[in-house]
């Protein structure tokens, strides 16, 4: 019984190694605890991404809006302002024009995050 003892000692230690740790304390105090939020969820950086985006998705609206889609105009003969083009069928009048404007912002959108998102992996950049 004496080996048996032992084994059974040895086989404690090792599962009290492999274990898991139990869980950190909770942080003492709310200033505490909305710090750990901040660094836990990267509020701080998914807020300036946020905002960043909201005003690039501005600047490519204007882009699309006040120069693309000018250019588009200038190569469908006969339209002016295609942005305000509208199909009319069986009384129901569907503005394809604003569709186009969205659509195109969109994918002018989804291009410039591609590239920025591409490059930030570039510079190791998380």
């Amino acid at each position: 019984m004496d080996k048996e003892d032992e084994m059974l000692e040895e086989l404690k230690k090792i599962r009290a190694a492999v274990e898991k740790a139990p869980p950190a304390a909770p942080p003492a105090g709310l200033w505490s605890e909305f710090k750990d939020f901040l660094s836990k969820y990267k509020v701080l950086g998914l807020a300036v991404a946020f905002v960043l985006g909201l005003y690039l998705g501005t600047l490519v609206q204007a882009l699309v809006k006040d120069f693309i889609m000018p250019l588009i105009g200038l190569a469908i003969p006969g339209m002016t302002d295609l942005a305000t083009y509208a199909v009319t069928v069986m009384n129901q009048v569907f503005g394809v024009g604003d569709f186009l404007v969205a659509l195109i912002t969109f994918i002018i959108v989804a291009f410039i995050v591609f590239i920025v998102v591409k490059a930030a992996k570039r510079w190791r950049i998380d």
